[in-house]
């Protein structure tokens, strides 16, 4: 749930609204592949042992595939739900700030790139290496850190409720979650955290290298270092106003009208 500020009091708002041409077709075939699997178990179990992502597989050659299949598979109703919800609430505004070809692109890469961070940490000489090597991981959710990322870089003053209770600006719902994932990874518990992780860092980094119109650049709205310079210079402006008795003409916001 994202909290939104219209003009006037503040108010909580569910979701971005009606759903865009790529996040709609992303949704629809997540769930029909779902619904399959679910309404004929064997075919469920086929699906996951040939488009599940197993390592192991894709190392050997024998179903190179699966870097790309594994994220339209989910293994119960919470993990598609929790999945396509999280990728309706940001999915819509990016793709209506991207267009739907940078965003199918964006979603791909990140979903793929956390695909081939499981391989890679699969490949280990760690204790959770093997049993990464061996396992199958499915579901979207390598594509759908990255688009909280993405969404973070490019809205990171929008409150998100962490745990749907605590309003917390997007930059550091991600840093948190961010740090939580990292930390969890030597222990699974049977969650891919390898590929939550890996989702967030290719988004990062495809973001900050990206020379598109859609991409940032330089990467100047995001990062420790520009919220140390943004609150420095709030403190600063702060200072100069208590010096020369410059108050704001409405609200607590600095960067308001002043008289």
């Amino acid at each position: 749930m994202r909290r939104a500020y219209p003009h006037g009091p503040a108010q909580f708002s569910f979701g971005p609204g009606m759903m865009t041409p790529a996040v709609k077709l992303l949704i629809w075939a997540n769930i029909g592949v779902f619904v399959a699997g679910t309404l004929i178990p064997p075919l469920g179990r086929l699906l996951i042992d040939l488009f599940g992502l197993r390592p192991q597989a894709v190392v050997s050659g024998l179903r190179i595939w699966q870097p790309v299949t594994y994220l339209f598979l989910h293994g119960g109703f919470s993990h598609i739900l929790l999945n396509m919800l999280v990728l309706w609430m940001f999915g819509v505004q990016l793709e209506r700030l991207w267009g739907l070809p940078y965003f199918l692109r964006y979603y791909f890469i990140t979903g793929i790139g956390a695909g081939v961070a499981t391989i890679g940490a699969g490949l280990l000489p760690f204790a959770f290496s093997e049993p990464t090597y061996f396992a199958v991981t499915i579901g979207a959710s390598g594509a759908i850190y990255g688009l909280l990322m993405a969404f973070a870089i490019y809205y990171p003053n929008t409150p998100i409720l962490m745990f749907f209770l605590f309003p917390v600006p997007a930059k550091y719902f991600v840093m948190i979650i961010g740090a939580i994932t990292f930390l969890s990874v030597p222990r699974s518990g049977g969650v891919a955290h390898v590929a939550h992780l890996g989702g967030l860092v290719v988004g990062y980094v495809y973001l900050k290298r990206s020379s598109g119109g859609a991409g940032l650049g330089r990467f100047g709205r995001f990062g420790v270092m520009a919220e140390i310079k943004y609150r420095y210079l709030r403190w600063k402006m702060g200072r100069l106003r208590r010096k020369f008795k410059v108050y704001p003409g409405g609200g607590d916001d600095w960067n308001g009208r002043v008289h």
